[in-house]
């Protein structure tokens, strides 16, 4: 089995919440590396009674702050939990290096250790939503405020790639987000898209969708840059927490709401925890030359540990084979 690094220093609870992750993950078969500062780190796995099974210490005596200045310090600074676990994915010890850290730094240190993937001209974040009774990829979810034509194209090959092999989707269905279903709606980079991609052969491209169809299946990979990405991912995220209030609000203010609220509770929980980051954990970084994840930087323990299990799946599936063989760059010899 390969070994999955965890920045452990990485997020807004770290280490605690990083190392909870780990030993969950852990115990769940994963063989985990935990990069950072080891006396830290082995007074977190004494306080939790951890064990050296699946779990393993790497020295790095420094960290990113989730408030520093991203390309400032990845060349001020090679001994971060970030860069040593990026060393690490390079050296092939370990086969993808999750992350709940700055994000910035994280695609930053990605660039200068492992670099892009032969023929990609920019990374992109993909993230995995629940839509109908499957998944969708969404990307880019803000890895390029600013694309063009050429990016967003090579965005939907990676996605197509990364639901084939991971998600066994035998021929992903690729749609461009934007504000109408006709080619002529959008922006000048939509329209200049949606005809590029017509004329890809290899992708099973379907045209436009509008961002209400976003958690429905019409597709399996959504197209975005990753300014529009983002905002609509937040937005989701943002009505699904605002929905559970109200419910959970509304619920309280009487008898017969409380009743009708214990009813549905059951069916309520499931529809959450399809919704719920912390089932994903966390989400790739496609076109750098290794297994990058990175994962929200308030996530808790078992969000940490979603995303090593889901490097781990995408690993074990041939994720990175997949995306160079997507852009026509033969296999790299350490994936």
């Amino acid at each position: 089995m390969t070994a999955i690094a965890l920045d452990a220093m990485g997020g807004d609870d770290a280490p605690r919440v990083t190392v909870e992750g780990a030993l969950e993950a852990a115990a769940a078969g994963v063989e985990v590396i935990l990069v950072g500062d080891s006396e830290v780190l082995g007074r977190e796995l004494n306080r939790l009674g951890g064990t050296g099974a699946n779990l393993r210490i790497v020295h790095a005596p420094d960290q990113v702050a989730m408030g520093d200045h991203a390309a400032r310090e990845v060349r001020r600074q090679r001994l971060t939990s970030l860069y040593v676990g990026m060393e690490l994915v390079k050296s092939g010890d370990a086969g993808a290096l999750v992350s709940m850290g700055n994000t910035g730094a994280a695609m930053a240190t990605a660039l200068v250790v492992l670099g892009r993937m032969k023929g990609v001209e920019r990374p992109a974040l993909g993230a995995v939503i629940p839509a109908g009774d499957g998944q969708v990829l969404f990307l880019d979810v803000g890895a390029n405020a600013d694309a063009r034509t050429s990016h967003l194209v090579q965005f939907a090959h990676l996605g197509s790639a990364y639901m084939q092999s991971v998600y066994g989707v035998a021929h992903p269905r690729v749609a461009l987000l934007s504000i109408g279903e006709e080619p002529s709606k959008g922006s000048t980079l939509v329209i200049e898209t949606h005809e590029a991609l017509a004329q890809e052969s290899n992708i099973r491209f379907i045209g436009n969708i509008e961002g209400r169809d976003l958690l429905t299946q019409h597709a399996d990979v959504i197209v975005a840059d990753g300014f529009t990405g983002n905002v609509a991912l937040k937005i989701a995220e943002g009505l699904v927490s605002y929905l559970f209030d109200q419910l959970r609000t509304t619920a309280k203010s009487s008898l017969r709401n409380k009743v009708g609220g214990m009813l549905l509770l059951p069916s309520l929980r499931g529809v959450r925890e399809r919704l719920d980051y912390r089932a994903h954990g966390a989400v790739p970084l496609l076109g750098v030359d290794g297994g990058v994840f990175i994962g929200h930087g308030r996530s808790d323990g078992h969000a940490v540990a979603s995303g090593l299990l889901a490097a781990q799946r995408a690993v074990d599936r041939g994720m990175l084979p997949a995306l160079e063989r997507s852009l026509g760059a033969p296999p790299a010899s350490n994936s």
